[in-house]
């Protein structure tokens, strides 16, 4: 059975970023504290709290380096715990979303011999993994390129929104090299057929394309996009916390299985809701025609 649900309790959380004047610390404000390439901002409502995480190496159009990747790992990981964030917003700082990786980074790494190479691809493949897994819903705002790694992060996320002015790409053969990092995330995100003209001719789409090809779920002009994260936030604060994340582990337990192969899995989890304090509560607030507590509306 999944942790996600295991672990989940019906309740009003607190901030996970204290609010000023809080003798406590949270984690996530002592990795803030810490943090030099990433942004943190949470928006805290009377559930829980919305998590910014910008990207924030705008002179380097937020190429990841190992000191990026290795942040957003931590993030992350601290979130998986922390059950008072509810959606994370993925964004990032200057013109573009994420370059891709950090050439600069990768050929030291090469001259560094394969152990070198290895480790860093440990790293940011468990950053991904990472991101997929938050039981959080995880919103990717793509406001422009995307390139490589940062092409694999939006689809390492739950929900990815670009402006249409955005660029995203797979540009790795025009360089004499490969995506195969990110291929795997690729390919569930858009099928194999589509990954593979994309990587052959190192193609690049605006946002409206990438979204008519579903590798990002909607876009919009550019003044637009705020208010399109912040529907897509909406929705997401009408649902149980708890469903949310077991509805992610569940999509990943199915994915690439028989339904006999998961139906005892699918069973037990359904079960374990219906018996859980959420479920109860959502039960109960439907035959009392009233909203769950958990119900949220983002302040104007």
């Amino acid at each position: 059975m999944s942790d996600e649900v295991q672990s989940s309790k019906f309740q009003v959380p607190g901030s996970g970023l204290q609010a000023s004047g809080s003798k406590e610390t949270s984690e996530l404000e002592t990795l803030n504290s810490k943090l030099e390439t990433l942004n943190l901002k949470l928006e805290t409502l009377k559930t829980g709290s919305i998590l910014r995480v910008d990207l924030n190496r705008p002179d380097a159009r937020n190429a990841m380096n190992r000191q990026m990747v290795q942040e957003l790992l931590d993030v992350f990981t601290v979130l998986h715990d922390d059950r008072s964030v509810r959606v994370v917003v993925l964004g990032a700082t200057g013109p573009a979303f994420c370059a891709g990786g950090d050439i600069k980074e990768m050929q030291a790494d090469v001259a560094a011999g394969r152990e070198a190479q290895l480790r860093r691809v440990e790293v940011f493949d468990a950053m991904l993994q990472a991101v997929m897994r938050a039981p959080q819903a995880v919103i990717a705002r793509v406001h422009g390129a995307a390139m490589g790694g940062g092409l694999g992060l939006l689809c390492a996320a739950d929900i990815a929104i670009a402006a249409h002015e955005a660029t995203l790409g797979l540009p790795e053969v025009r360089l004499g090299l490969l995506p195969a990092i990110i291929s795997p995330y690729v390919v569930a995100r858009v099928g194999e057929a589509k990954a593979r003209e994309w990587l052959l001719r190192g193609m690049r789409l605006d946002g409206a394309a990438a979204a008519a090809a579903g590798l990002v779920h909607h876009a919009c002009p550019a003044a637009e996009l705020d208010a399109q994260v912040r529907a897509v936030v909406q929705d997401i604060l009408q649902a149980s916390p708890s469903a949310v994340a077991a509805g992610k582990a569940l999509l990943l337990e199915v994915a690439g299985k028989t339904p006999a192969q998961t139906l005892e899995y699918r069973v037990d989890l359904l079960n374990r809701l219906r018996q859980s304090p959420e479920g109860r509560e959502g039960a109960a607030a439907f035959l009392q025609k009233r909203k769950p507590a958990w119900v949220e509306t983002m302040p104007d």
